[in-house]
C-alpha cells in the first residue's frame, strides 16, 4: 500500500520519504498518469475503487506482481471514459454554435419578420388584417355643428347687413362603416360596396338634442333659386309664383335633425315631381345627402402584388378618376385612402392620398410632426397650405374651378356632387379663407387648434391612430336677386355647418395586437440575431479553443511520455531483485525524491492540480491518513524483526522532529511514528539520497492482516 500513498500524497501535497526504490518507481508511473488524467468530477469514484483495492491487497502480499493491474484499473476506465465523453460535448457546442450563427444569418438577410409581417398585412379572404378592415372595431363619429342665424328677422326685414351666427353642437353620430358584398378579383384587387350608417349619440352630443329647433337657411329654396336664376323669363316667371304661392322663406324655423337628415319641403316635392332626373329623392337634409353612398362601388388593393397599397383604392365606381373634374391631378382617386387604411412603409417626406366623397375629391396629406402616439411610432398629417387655392398661389389647382369660375381662395365648388346645388367646401369658420368670405357674415372665430384637420398615422403598417377630418358645407350663391324673397342672399357665401370625422384610439384589442406586430416582434427579431451572433461566435471561439490545446498538449505529453515513462523499468528491477544473490529486496535509490524530470515535464498540469478544489484535499487526506496507518504498522514490524544498516532516518533524529501530523495516532501507532516524516522536495539534485538497506524479507511470513469491526485494516504482529 505504500504506492497508493504516493499516489495520495501527491495529490494532497503531502509527502513522505520512503525507503523502497520499487515505491518510486511506482510513484512516478502513478503521477505521471495521474496528472494527465485527473478529473474532479470522477475523483470520489476513484477513491472508491482505491478503498476497495486497500481491501483486496490486504488479502494478497505478493504486491510487486499486482503494480501495473493497480494503475491499469485505477485509470484506464475514467481516461476511456474522457475519451468518448468530451469529442461528443465539443462537437455538440461546436455544432450549436453553427446553428446559432446559421439562425443570426438567416434573420439578417432574410429578415422573417418582414415575412410575417407581408402575410399579415395582405388583405385575404378570413384574413386578420382583412377581417378589421372590413368591419373595423374602432369607434368613428361624425360630429356636426350646426350654425344658427341669431338674426333671422332683423336680416330679412333689412335692419342688419349682415347674417348673424352662432355655432350649436356636437351633434354626435357614431359611424358604423363596413364594406360589404366583399368579391376578390385574380389582378391582386377585392370589389365592395361602402356603407356607413349612422346611429345617434346622445350622451355624446353634449347636451345637444336632435330635436333643438333652430333658424336655419332654407336649402331648396336657395338651390333652386341659384339654379334657375340662370333660366329664362318663363321659368323664373314659374318659380316666382310657386315660391309665393308656397310662401317659401330663405331663413325658417326647423329641428336639427330635419336639417341634417331632411326635411319635407313643396319644392322639393315638386321638383321630385317634375324634376326626377335630377331630384330623385322628395326631402333634402345635408348630412343625409353627404352620406348617400347609393350605387356606389370600389375596388381596393389587396396588397398582393404591392404591400404598401394594401387597403388602398384602385378605382371607385369603375373608374380611377371622378367625373367631377377635368385633369389628372384633380380627378385622381387611385392609391387613396378612405380612412380606414392608409399606404404603408412610408418614409418622413412622403404624402399621402385621403378620399372621402364628401370631399368630393383625393386631397393630399403631408407629414409635419412624428411622435409617439397610443405607444407606437406616428407621423401626423395635415392638409397642404393654400390646397383650397383654386389655382391663385398653386397652378394646379386650377382644374378645381368649375366650369372656368373660380372660387376665392379657401373654398372648394363641389357643385356636381352635390345634385347640382350650389355647395361649397372650406375649413371650419372659413380657417385660412379669404377676407370676402366674412364680408357678409358674422359670428364666424377661425382657430388652428379646433379647425385643422389631422392625421396620426402608423407609417409601417398605414395604421389610423387618431383622425380629425374637418370640413365645413357653405353654400355660394351668384345673382339670384330676380328671384322672390331671396334677393338679399345674392353673392352671399353662407355657411351652413361643419363636421368633424372623428376617430380618438384604436381599441383596446386592436391596440394590443398591433403593439405585438410593430413594437415587439421587430425588437425581438433584432435582439434574438444579436443573440444568436454572440452565442455562435462564443461557443465556436470556446470549442476551438479547447481542441486546439487539447491537441497541443497531446503531442507535448505525447513527446515527453516517450522519454520518461517506462511501464517496464518494475519487471526489469524485479527480476533483479529476485535474482540477487544476497537476496536483498531493497536497492539503491536510483531516482531523485523531488521527481525532477516529472515536475518538468507536467510544469503546465502542476498548476492545474494545486488549485484543485478543498474537496479534492479532504478526500486525498483521509485517504493518505487511512493507507498511511497501514504502512507504519508494516514499517513497525519490519523494524523489531531487521537490523538496517544504512538507513537514512536515525532514531535521534525521527524523535527531534516527529511530524505533527501523526501526533493524534493510537498509542499502538506512536513509536513508530518517528520512522517517517515531512519532507519537503526539492528539484536539486544534491537532494538526492541513495538508499541501501539490506533485509531478507522473511518478516513478511509474521504479519497477520485482520479486520476490525468496522471493516478497518489493522496488523497484528506475534
Amino acid at each position: 500500500m505504500k504506492e497508493l500513498v504516493q499516489i495520495w500524497n501527491r495529490v494532497t501535497g503531502k509527502q513522505y520519504s520512503s525507503v523502497n526504490s520499487n515505491e518510486k518507481e511506482l510513484r512516478d508511473l502513478s503521477n505521471n498518469r495521474l496528472r494527465r488524467d485527473i478529473d474532479t468530477s470522477t475523483f470520489e469514484a476513484n477513491l472508491s475503487e482505491c478503498e476497495g483495492l486497500n481491501s483486496k491487497f490486504s488479502d494478497d502480499l505478493d504486491f510487486s506482481e499486482r503494480k501495473e493491474e493497480i494503475i491499469n484499473r485505477l485509470f484506464t476506465k475514467r481516461r476511456n471514459g474522457q475519451t468518448t465523453r468530451k469529442p461528443k460535448c465539443l462537437f455538440i457546442l461546436f455544432l450549436l454554435g453553427f446553428i446559432f450563427l446559421g439562425m443570426a444569418f438567416v434573420i439578417l438577410f432574410l429578415h422573417p419578420y418582414d415575412v410575417l409581417f407581408r402575410w399579415k398585412v395582405v388583405l385575404s379572404d378570413g384574413g386578420e388584417i382583412f377581417e378589421s378592415w372590413r368591419k373595423p372595431e374602432v369607434k368613428l363619429y361624425c360630429r356636426v355643428y350646426l350654425f344658427n342665424v341669431t338674426n333671422a328677422e332683423e336680416y330679412m326685414s333689412g335692419q342688419d347687413t349682415k347674417i348673424k351666427v352662432k355655432e350649436i353642437g356636437p351633434f354626435v353620430y357614431r359611424e358604423a362603416l363596413e364594406h360589404s358584398n366583399v368579391t376578390f378579383n385574380e389582378n391582386g384587387t377585392l370589389s365592395t360596396i361602402p356603407l356607413h350608417p349612422l346611429i345617434w349619440e346622445e350622451e355624446m352630443s353634449e347636451g345637444n338634442k336632435e330635436d333643438d329647433i333652430l333658424y336655419l337657411p332654407h336649402i331648396a329654396l336657395l338651390s333652386i333659386a341659384n339654379v334657375v336664376s340662370q333660366q329664362s323669363f318663363m321659368t323664373r316667371f314659374g318659380l316666382n309664383n310657386l315660391i309665393g304661392l308656397t310662401n317659401s322663406q330663405p331663413l325658417m324655423k326647423m329641428t336639427a335633425r330635419e336639417f341634417m337628415m331632411g326635411y319635407k319641403s313643396e319644392l322639393m316635392t315638386l321638383g321630385n315631381t317634375f324634376m326626377p332626373s335630377w331630384i330623385y329623392f322628395d326631402k333634402l337634409g345635408l348630412i343625409d345627402r353627404m352620406y348617400d353612398f347609393n350605387g356606389d362601388f370600389e375596388t381596393i388593393f389587396t396588397g398582393e402584388n404591392d404591400i404598401s397599397r394594401s387597403g388602398l383604392i384602385d378605382t371607385y365606381r369603375g373608374s380611377t378618376d371622378l367625373p367631377q373634374w377635368d385633369g389628372k391631378y384633380c380627378s385622381n382617386v387611385q392609391n387613396a385612402s378612405d380612412g380606414t387604411k392608409f399606404q404603408g412603409a412610408v418614409s418622413r417626406n412622403e404624402s399621402v392620398l385621403f378620399y372621402r366623397k364628401s370631399l368630393c375629391r383625393a386631397a393630399p396629406l403631408i407629414p409635419v410632426e412624428e411622435s409617439i402616439k397610443n405607444g407606437m411610432k406616428a407621423y401626423k398629417y395635415v392638409f397642404p397650405e393654400h390646397m383650397l387655392d383654386n389655382g391663385k398661389y398653386n397652378e394646379q389647382n386650377k382644374c378645381f374651378c368649375r366650369h372656368g369660375k373660380c372660387l376665392p381662395e379657401g373654398l372648394i365648388d363641389v357643385t356636381d356632387c352635390y345634385y347640382g346645388f350650389p355647395i361649397a367646401l372650406s375649413y371650419p369658420h372659413f380657417y385660412k379663407g379669404d377676407d370676402v368670405l366674412f364680408s357678409k357674415v358674422e359670428g364666424l372665430t377661425p382657430n388652428k387648434e379646433q379647425h385643422e384637420t389631422r392625421f396620426w398615422v402608423q407609417p409601417d403598417a398605414g395604421l389610423p391612430l387618431d383622425v380629425s377630418s374637418k370640413f365645413q358645407i357653405n353654400m355660394a350663391l351668384g345673382d339670384i336677386s330676380n328671384i322672390r324673397n331671396v334677393d338679399k342672399f345674392s353673392h352671399l357665401y353662407l355657411p351652413l355647418l361643419w363636421f368633424d370625422i372623428r376617430m380618438y384610439t384604436l381599441t383596446p384589442n386592436l391596440e394590443l395586437k398591433f403593439k405585438f406586430y410593430l413594437n415587439i416582434l421587430p425588437v425581438v427579431e433584432r435582439c434574438w440575431m444579436y443573440i444568436s451572433f454572440i452565442a455562435g461566435t462564443i461557443l465556436i471561439l470556446i470549442t476551438t479553443y479547447i481542441l486546439t490545446f487539447k491537441i497541443m498538449f497531446k503531442s507535448y505529453a505525447k513527446k515527453n511520455q516517450n522519454i520518461n515513462f517506462r511501464p517496464n523499468l518494475w519487471v526489469e528491477r524485479e527480476r533483479k531483485n529476485k535474482g540477487n544473490s544476497k537476496g536483498d529486496i531493497y536497492t539503491p535509490c536510483e531516482v531523485p525524491l523531488s521527481d525532477t524530470d516529472s515536475d518538468q515535464t507536467y510544469d503546465t498540469k502542476s498548476t492545474f492540480l494545486k488549485t484543485q478544489s478543498d474537496k479534492i484535499k479532504e478526500l486525498g487526506n483521509r485517504l493518505s491518513d487511512k493507507v498511511h496507518k497501514f504502512e507504519l504498522a508494516h514499517s513497525k514490524h519490519n523494524t523489531k524483526q531487521s537490523n538496517r544498516k544504512n538507513s537514512l532516518i536515525t532514531p535521534e533524529e525521527s524523535q527531534d522532529e516527529t511530524n505533527d501530523a501523526f501526533k493524534s495516532d493510537s498509542s499502538e501507532s506512536d513509536s513508530y511514528t518517528n520512522r517517517y516524516r515531512e519532507v519537503k522536495q526539492s528539484d536539486s539534485e544534491d537532494d538526492c539520497k541513495y538508499l541501501e538497506v539490506l533485509d531478507d524479507g522473511a518478516e513478511f511470513d509474521d504479519v497477520d492482516y485482520r479486520r476490525d469491526k468496522k471493516n478497518e485494516l489493522y496488523i497484528h504482529i506475534e
